[in-house]
Formats: C-alpha cells, sequence, structure tokens
C-alpha cells in the first residue's frame, strides 16, 4: 500500500506547485514554410497555417527566386525569368496577407530569397531557430533519383521536416 505523503514536504500539492502544467506552452513556436506556387506547396502552407492557428506559432513563408537551370540563357531571358519570379512573390504574399487578415492571424511574415532552394531553406530554418520546415512534395519523377529538397532537408535532420503530398 503506498505511503500517505500529504503531511510530507514534498506531497503532491508542493510538487504540483514546484512545477505547474503550462497549458499552451507545448509545440512549435517557429515554422518555416516553402512555397513556389505548385499545388502541393499551396497544401503545405494551408497545413502550416492551420498547425501555427492551433498551436500559436510565427510562420515564415519564403519564397526562393531559384535560377537553376539558366545557364547558358540569354541575358533578355534571365531578366524575363527574373521579372516573372518577383510577379509571383508579390502575388504569393499578396494571397497569404489577404488570408491571414481573415484569421486575424499576425505573427507571420513573407520573404522573398535568391539562391538554391534547400540552401536558403535551411539557412532560413537555422536563422529563425525553428521548430520545423513544412514543404509541399515534389510532384518530378527525376527526384526519385536525384533527391528532392524534401529529401535533402530530411536527411540534413536539423529540424522536424513535415512534406505535404
Amino acid at each position: 500500500m503506498p505511503a500517505d505523503d500529504s503531511d510530507s514536504p514534498h506531497g503532491p500539492a508542493e510538487r504540483a506547485a514546484a512545477s505547474p502544467f503550462e497549458l499552451g506552452t507545448d509545440g512549435p513556436k517557429v515554422l518555416v514554410v516553402g512555397i513556389d506556387g505548385s499545388q502541393t506547396s499551396v497544401r503545405a502552407a494551408a497545413y502550416a497555417i492551420g498547425l501555427a492557428r492551433r498551436q500559436r506559432s510565427r510562420l515564415v513563408f519564403l519564397y526562393v527566386k531559384s535560377a537553376a537551370g539558366l545557364s547558358g540563357v540569354s541575358a533578355g531571358a534571365t531578366a524575363l525569368m527574373a521579372s516573372t519570379q518577383d510577379e509571383l512573390a508579390a502575388e504569393f504574399a499578396a494571397t497569404i496577407r489577404a488570408y491571414m487578415d481573415e484569421l486575424g492571424k499576425q505573427d507571420w511574415e513573407f520573404r522573398t530569397v535568391r539562391g538554391d532552394v534547400y540552401t536558403e531553406l535551411a539557412r532560413t530554418a537555422d536563422d529563425e531557430r525553428a521548430d520545423g520546415v513544412l514543404v509541399g512534395a515534389s510532384s518530378k519523377a527525376g527526384h526519385r533519383f536525384a533527391g528532392s529538397v524534401a529529401v535533402r532537408l530530411v536527411r540534413a535532420g536539423r529540424w522536424p521536416v513535415t512534406v505535404v503530398p
């Protein structure tokens, strides 16, 4: 039979007072979300928004302007691609802003950077001390062999990564 420790200086009441349960303090504080306009990245953003709303997390949406695959392309084509990426970034930011305003969520930001998608997601997650990274699954067949951004993030093992199909 267990001993009655109600008279003990370390009884249930004292233990509860010493380490109170803090409702709402568990869970991710910062989530980084990679977006590129694909259907899977839109689903990843929607999932992240729901998670952040429930967990009261801050969201950092990241759009990476990538020059991958543009080597050997004319300067005019490169400029057109950069202009298109700027327009996409502005459209993504406006869409996210409207949705977040509708939800009344203020703790978020949208960033646009230029570079390698994996490198920039990793850098942002590290800089923000992210508790998680969310990305959409790649729909490109070649990524099964060469490795997608999602697979590279998971292999890095520095943050929990959620890959949304």
